[in-house]
C-alpha cells in the first residue's frame, strides 16, 4: 500500500501542470469533468494507493481540466464506507491532494431532503454538518505533516468561498439553499424514524459521504465549500420506495447549473491563492 506522499509525488510526475483547485463529484455528477477540456486522465485503478470506486455512477477516475485557463483535478467519483473500505481509504484521495498542493477543494454530492421547501433537484450549498457515521477519518495515529491532533471544525465550510458561489449564483440566476448535511454509513436508506430524528437534530439533508473527506481536509488546511444537489424527498414526506435511477436523473438535472458556478468559482479561488 502506497503512502499518500508517495502517491502525490508519483501524480506529481505525471501531471503536465500543477492545480491549485480540485473537485470531488459525487453520484450521477460524473459527467460534468468531461464537459471541460482535458489535460490529463488516469482511471484509480492505476493510481497507487487508490482502492475501486464500486458506486453506481462513479466512474473512478482522476480528471486534469482546463477551466477559465485554470487546471483543476476532478475526481471522477468517490469511496464510501458502505463499501467495506476504511477511513482511511475514503480519505486517502484527499490526503493525495493535500500532498500534491491542492489550496482548495470543491465538493458535491447527492442527498435526501429532510425539508419540504428542498424540493428534489435544489442546488445547496453546505453551512455545516454533522457527523453520524459513528467514526471519525482522523481516529488512530495523527500524521504531524498534515495537520495538528486536534483540529478545528469552526466554519468547515469556507465562509469567503461561500460568499463567492452565493454572488455567481446570484448573478446567473441560478436559485440556492443552505442546509446543513447529516451523514450515515449506509448502504440501507434512511427509515421514517431515523429522518424525523435527523430533521430534529437540525440536519437538513442527510446522505454517505463528505464529511470524512471534509473532516480530512481541513485537518490539512485545505480551504472547502460543498454542494449537495437533492435528489429525492426522504420519507419524511412520502410512502415511495426510493431508487438509484430516481437520484441519477435528478442530479443530472441540476449538475449543469452547478457546474456554472463551479466553471465561475475556479478563477476566483486561484486568484485569491495567488495574492497571498
Amino acid at each position: 500500500m502506497s503512502s499518500y506522499t508517495e502517491t502525490a509525488a508519483w501524480l506529481k510526475q505525471k501531471l503536465p501542470q500543477q492545480p491549485l483547485v480540485a473537485v470531488i463529484l459525487g453520484t450521477g455528477l460524473s459527467d460534468m469533468a468531461e464537459s471541460f477540456p482535458i489535460l490529463f486522465q488516469i482511471p484509480y485503478s492505476a493510481i497507487p494507493g487508490f482502492v475501486t470506486s464500486t458506486a453506481p455512477s462513479h466512474k473512478g477516475n482522476l480528471i486534469l481540466c482546463e477551466i477559465n485557463g485554470q487546471p483543476v483535478l476532478f475526481l471522477q467519483g468517490r469511496f464510501h464506507f458502505y463499501e467495506g473500505y476504511s477511513m482511511s481509504d475514503v480519505v486517502f484521495p484527499t490526503r493525495v491532494l493535500a500532498g500534491l498542493g491542492i489550496k482548495a477543494l470543491f465538493v458535491t454530492n447527492a442527498a435526501g431532503s429532510l425539508r419540504q421547501h428542498l424540493t428534489p433537484g435544489a442546488i445547496v450549498q453546505l453551512t455545516d454538518h454533522i457527523n453520524f457515521m459513528g467514526t471519525n477519518p482522523l481516529i488512530g495515529h495523527n500524521d504531524d505533516i498534515l495537520g495538528e491532533r486536534f483540529p478545528s471544525m469552526n466554519n468547515p465550510y469556507d465562509p469567503e468561498f461561500c460568499r463567492i458561489c452565493d454572488e455567481i449564483a446570484s448573478n446567473k440566476g441560478i436559485e440556492t439553499y443552505k442546509g446543513i448535511y447529516l451523514a450515515v454509513t449506509g448502504p440501507s436508506l434512511e427509515t421514517k424514524a431515523e429522518c424525523a430524528a435527523f430533521a430534529a437534530l437540525g440536519a437538513d439533508l442527510v446522505g454517505m459521504s463528505t464529511v470524512p473527506e471534509v473532516i480530512a481536509a481541513r485537518h490539512a488546511d485545505l480551504r472547502v465549500c460543498a454542494y449537495s444537489i437533492v435528489t429525492n424527498y426522504s420519507n419524511l414526506f412520502h410512502e415511495q420506495a426510493h431508487s438509484q435511477e430516481e437520484i441519477r436523473h435528478h442530479a443530472s438535472l441540476s449538475g449543469t447549473n452547478l457546474k456554472n458556478i463551479i466553471a465561475d468559482f475556479i478563477p476566483q479561488a486561484v486568484k485569491l491563492f495567488l495574492l497571498t
